[in-house]
């Protein structure tokens, strides 16, 4: 496979999760974007990055509050509220629905209910206040393993469950991710845990990776697998697992 090849799976996964502006010669083509899920955990690094940038920045001539808030506002914005969307949606669909049929109808209905509303808030206090109470030396790098990490457990919500819907944006991206492309995303997923310390790093990787469990096994008992709002949901829950998890206390 041709470098060009891969510079175009990678700048689709971009596309496809961001509104970052990629060359203008990249393709639209089903194929790529199959290709490209093994850069989700890249697109992670790169949110994950802004974030970070964001944040020490800010911390210059901003409290550490509003640092936080300004980098979470960032990769709102760099990726559309993409999966804040796909949470919202979900919760609703799950919230509100009792089969499968009618779970699947809420959760592509545009508007947003009050399941919805309440669990994006949540979600977004509950993200907040753990970044808040991280060491300040260490926020940036959680921001850039969260994102990370997190994009990896949603990608491996993907390769292990069906695809549920007979169209939809996420339909391209349904084809099982083979065993090196997921090899490659692990890889990139666990990099950045690197720069935090062990002993914090290992209770966030296990808390983001039961959240994930969780979310997988509701999928697949509720609606037989997922869906792309699924596949956002997992990424925020995980997201919001890692930080908390680098929070544990053991005495």
């Amino acid at each position: 496979m041709s470098a060009r090849n891969e510079l175009e799976y990678f700048f689709g996964a971009i596309r496809f999760f961001t509104r970052l502006p990629v060359p203008r010669w990249i393709g639209h083509s089903s194929e790529a974007l199959q290709h490209s899920t093994r850069y989700f955990p890249a697109v992670g690094l790169i949110v994950g990055g802004i974030a970070a940038i964001v944040y020490a920045v800010t911390t210059f001539f901003w409290p550490r509050t509003l640092a936080v808030v300004a980098s979470m506002a960032a990769t709102i914005y760099a990726t559309g509220a993409f999966h804040e969307d796909g949470w919202s949606d979900t919760v609703d669909g799950f919230g509100g629905g009792w089969d499968k049929e009618r779970i699947l109808a809420i959760m592509k209905d545009s508007r947003i209910g009050s399941f919805g509303a309440v669990a994006l808030v949540l979600l977004l206090l509950a993200k907040f206040c753990a970044l808040v109470e991280i060491e300040p030396l260490l926020v940036a790098a959680s921001l850039l393993a969260g994102h990370t990490f997190s994009r990896l457990c949603a990608t491996t919500v993907l390769r292990s469950l069906e695809y549920v819907r007979d169209e939809g944006k996420a339909k391209p991206m349904s084809t099982h991710i083979g065993p090196r492309a997921f090899a490659f995303a692990i890889g990139t997923g666990l990099l950045p845990l690197l720069l935090l310390p062990l002993r914090q790093s290992i209770p966030a990787v296990l808390l983001a990776v039961l959240a994930t469990w969780w979310m997988a096994r509701m999928f697949k008992r509720q609606v037989g697998g997922y869906t792309g709002d699924c596949l956002g949901a997992t990424q925020q829950l995980a997201e919001v697992a890692f930080y908390a998890g680098l929070l544990c206390k053991f005495s």
